[in-house]
């Protein structure tokens, strides 16, 4: 994202009146008629990358508390493949009917930015429910490094150009994004290693086969704490209270941030009124237990109205798709 972008989607999420908004307006009653007994079988939520990583924990969390909510099933289905799209396509070609959704990250729609051809049309066969939460990265290096923090890491990166290897957990992802950014603002040159999924490139970091991966801080957090791993930077505006000791990445370059977004989405079609009853639940529960469990893991919860998170969907796949551009990322 771009900076004056960036600090607009922080704001959003800390703003007081987005905390007002958790709690989410009650629906009227033309809407709860329209929307029925829904939903009377369990509700499948596919989430298009593999178990594990940050993108599942939050996934999963959301699908129990919902399932608690509406006193019905969520069912969590990892359809992983295809950088995201084949579990998105199976969505897309669902039945409109509430009974399967999709809890994606931010690669969903910036993904397609890198690709010749996806089986379907971010904006126009999927409906937008919610902005659920929004990760800050970090930047966390292999202790082979031997470097300490995010000064020695340009400073290794520059002595040695293209030699550094950054896993993405896939192309186009927020991490992979931020890894372009960084280049750009460090002015270095790493050689970016594709992996399907977040964990298996994780566990390549902490084994050192590979030097560097950005991505949302809950999944290097246990191995920064044990050793296993060195973060260098957090991509958030200010320190986070999970991790007081590890500077952002603004102290070293001036204004970079940059962040990953979890969101819900139904197949093009739903009705208005089940859109709106989810896009009510997921704001409850943004405003109750759930919203300390994200804080706690240094996620920033989301929320809003159906509108806001098309227009914020809009907004970043304007604002990444000039990185793309810029440094001419392509999956195929």
């Amino acid at each position: 994202m771009d900076q004056r972008r960036h600090s607009h989607t922080w704001a959003l999420a800390l703003s007081a009146g987005l905390s007002a908004l958790a709690f989410g307006a009650p629906l009227s009653a033309h809407a709860q008629a329209s929307a029925g007994v829904w939903p009377e079988r369990p509700v499948r939520v596919v989430i298009p990358f593999p178990p594990g990583g940050t993108l599942d924990r939050v996934g999963r969390t959301l699908a129990q508390r919902l399932g608690e909510q509406f006193g019905q099933n969520f069912v969590v289905e990892n359809r992983p493949g295809g950088n995201g799209v084949i579990g998105a396509d199976v969505v897309a070609k669902s039945s409109p009917d509430g009974y399967t959704l999709l809890f994606n990250a931010s690669t969903f729609v910036t993904a397609p930015l890198t690709m010749s051809s996806v089986p379907y049309k971010v904006q126009s066969d999927f409906a937008p429910i919610s902005l659920v939460a929004l990760a800050p990265l970090s930047i966390a290096i292999s202790n082979k490094l031997g470097v300490t923090d995010l000064n020695g890491l340009i400073a290794a990166a520059r002595g040695r150009p293209g030699a550094l290897n950054f896993a993405t957990g896939s192309i186009g992802s927020a991490g992979h994004l931020c890894t372009a950014k960084l280049e750009t603002a460090a002015n270095i040159s790493v050689t970016v290693i594709p992996y399907k999924g977040t964990t298996p490139a994780m566990q390549d970091l902490v084994g050192g086969q590979i030097e560097g991966f950005i991505d949302p801080v809950l999944g290097s957090l246990q191995f920064h704490r044990s050793g296993q791993l060195k973060v260098v930077a957090v991509t958030s505006d200010q320190r986070l209270p999970n991790m007081p000791d590890v500077a952002t990445a603004s102290e070293t370059l001036k204004g970079f941030s940059c962040a990953s977004w979890y969101g819900l989405w139904a197949p093009a079609k739903t009705p208005s009124a089940l859109v709106d009853r989810l896009n009510a639940a997921v704001n409850k529960e943004l405003g109750g237990p759930m919203r300390e469990r994200l804080l706690a893991d240094g996620i920033v919860p989301g929320g809003g109205s159906v509108a806001d998170f098309a227009r914020f969907q809009a907004d970043d796949i304007a604002s990444s798709a000039k990185i793309v551009e810029a440094k001419k990322i392509r999956l195929d």
